[in-house]
C-alpha cells in the first residue's frame, strides 16, 4: 500500500507567525494564572490543572478537521494510517501485522503518558502562585538541558557536557539569588523578613526544579517509548531532516490489517500522532483525575470552591485555550524546524515572561541581580549548545548560504 501525502505549504513567514503565537500563548498562560490565583485570589491549583489538561482534548480533532479540510484525505484514511502506526509501535514484536488493535498497551501507555505529565505540570501551576514568574519560567525552561543530560549515553561531548553544567548554574543563581522579599520595616529582625517573604518564593523555585527534572524525563521517555520511529527528533542524531512544506513525499505503507477496506495515510502527517496521544492523555485527566477533587476537599488539602464570579471563569477559560494554543502550536513547530526550537522557544518565554511582569506584575521590583544573570546564564548554555548542533551539522551537509 502506497499513498502520496502532500502536506499543506508552510512557509517561513507563517512559521515565524505560529512561533510568535507559541510565545505569546504560553506568556498569557503564565500571566493569567498567576492573575487567578494571587489578583483574584482563586487559589485552586489542582482544579485548575485539572480543567487546563482536560482541554487538552480538542487538539486531536481541531487538527484531523484541519488535515481534512486542507488535504485531500478522508477522515477515515487518516484514522486507519493512525490505527496502523500505533499497532506497529505497540507491538514490534509480532511477526505480522496484528489483526487487532492492541487496546491494553495503548492505554498502558497513556495512562503513563498522563502520570508523567501530571506531576511537572501539577508542581507548575502551584509554584505560580508562589515564586516571581521570572524564576520559575526561568527554571522551568532548563528541562531540555536536563533532558540532554538523561540522554547522554554513548561518548563524550565536552560542549555539550559544558553547557549543561552552565545552565545547571543559572538555574541556582536564578533559585538562590533572584528571590526577594519584600521590603520590611526595619525594626524587623532578619529571620522575620526571612520567614515572611523569603520562604515561599524558595519553595516556589524548588517546585519548579523538580517540576523541570521530572518534564525532562517525560520528555525522554516519550521519545524513547511513545514517539513513532518517524517523527523528525528520532532520525540521526548528526543531521535532522525537516519536514518537507513544499515538496511531496511518497510514503511506502506495509501491509496492515485494517478494521475497514479504505485506504490509510501512512505514515501519519507529522503532528498528528503526537497531537493524538496529548488529546487522550486530555480525555484520561477528565475521566480520571477528577477522582481526587473530593479527596483532596475531604483531607482540607484543597477545600473545592466553584468560580465565584465571570472574571474567574473567563480567566479560567483563557488559561485552558492559551493552553490549548501553546501545545498545539509547540508540536507543529517541532515538525517544521526540528528540536532546536524547543530550547528556543522555552528561553525567549524567559525574556517575555520577566518584561511581562514588570509591566503588569510586581514592576521593577520584579528584576532582581540574581534572576538577570541566571537568566543571562542559561541564554549563554543556550548558545553553546546550538553552535554545538549547527556546528555538527555543517559537518555534515557543508556550508550553507
Amino acid at each position: 500500500m502506497s499513498r502520496n501525502i502532500q502536506l499543506p505549504k508552510v512557509s517561513a513567514r507563517r512559521s515565524f507567525v505560529l512561533f510568535s503565537v507559541v510565545l505569546v500563548a504560553f506568556v498569557i498562560e503564565t500571566q493569567l494564572t498567576q492573575y487567578l490565583q494571587t489578583d483574584l485570589g482563586y487559589r485552586q491549583p489542582f482544579f485548575i490543572f485539572y480543567l487546563v489538561h482536560s482541554s487538552f482534548a480538542i487538539i486531536f480533532p481541531c487538527h484531523l478537521l484541519y488535515l481534512t479540510l486542507t488535504t485531500k484525505y478522508s477522515t477515515a484514511a487518516l484514522f486507519n494510517g493512525l490505527t496502523i502506526a500505533l499497532a506497529n509501535h505497540l507491538t514490534p514484536n509480532l511477526s505480522r501485522a496484528p489483526t487487532t488493535f492492541p487496546r491494553f498497551q495503548f492505554l498502558r501507555l497513556i495512562l503513563a503518558l498522563t502520570f508523567g505529565l501530571t506531576y511537572p505540570g501539577l508542581l507548575w501551576f502551584i509554584s505560580i502562585s508562589l515564586a516571581p514568574l521570572s524564576d520559575v519560567t526561568a527554571i522551568w525552561n532548563t528541562n531540555a538541558f536536563f533532558a540532554y543530560l538523561m540522554t547522554f549515553r554513548f561518548k563524550w561531548e565536552p560542549r555539550k557536557f559544558f553547557a549543561v553544567s552552565l545552565a545547571t548554574v543559572g538555574v541556582l543563581i536564578v533559585v538562590y539569588g533572584g528571590s526577594t522579599a519584600p521590603a520590611s520595616d526595619a525594626r524587623s529582625s532578619l529571620e522575620e523578613r526571612k520567614a515572611a517573604g523569603s520562604a515561599k518564593p524558595i519553595v516556589g523555585d524548588l517546585l519548579t526544579l523538580i517540576a523541570s527534572v521530572g518534564y525532562a524525563l517525560y520528555q525522554v521517555l516519550y521519545k524513547k517509548y511513545a514517539a513513532l520511529p518517524s517523527d523528525p527528533e528520532l532520525r540521526a542524531e548528526a543531521e535532522y531532516e525537516h519536514l518537507p512544506t513544499s515538496e511531496e513525499v511518497q510514503y511506502e505503507a506495509s501491509d496492515v490489517a485494517l478494521a475497514s477496506g479504505d485506504d490509510a495515510v501512512y505514515p501519519p502527517p507529522f503532528g498528528l500522532h503526537p497531537n493524538l496521544l496529548t488529546s487522550a492523555i486530555g480525555l484520561c485527566t477528565l475521566s480520571v483525575l477528577w477522582i481526587f477533587i473530593p479527596i483532596l476537599h475531604h483531607i482540607g488539602a484543597e477545600p473545592f470552591l466553584l468560580p465565584g464570579n465571570l472574571k474567574i471563569i473567563f480567566t479560567i477559560v483563557g488559561i485552558a485555550l492559551s493552553g490549548v494554543v501553546f501545545n498545539a502550536g509547540f508540536m507543529v513547530l517541532l515538525g517544521v524546524w526540528g528540536p532546536i526550537i524547543t530550547s528556543v522557544g522555552n528561553l525567549l518565554t524567559i525574556v517575555l515572561v520577566s518584561i511581562s511582569d514588570v509591566l503588569w506584575g510586581a514592576g521593577v521590583e520584579a528584576v532582581t541581580l540574581g534572576s538577570v544573570v541566571g537568566c543571562s546564564v542559561i541564554v549563554a548554555a543556550f548558545g553553546v549548545l546550538v553552535y554545538d548542533m549547527l556546528d555538527k551539522r555543517r559537518q555534515i551537509t557543508g556550508p550553507t548560504d
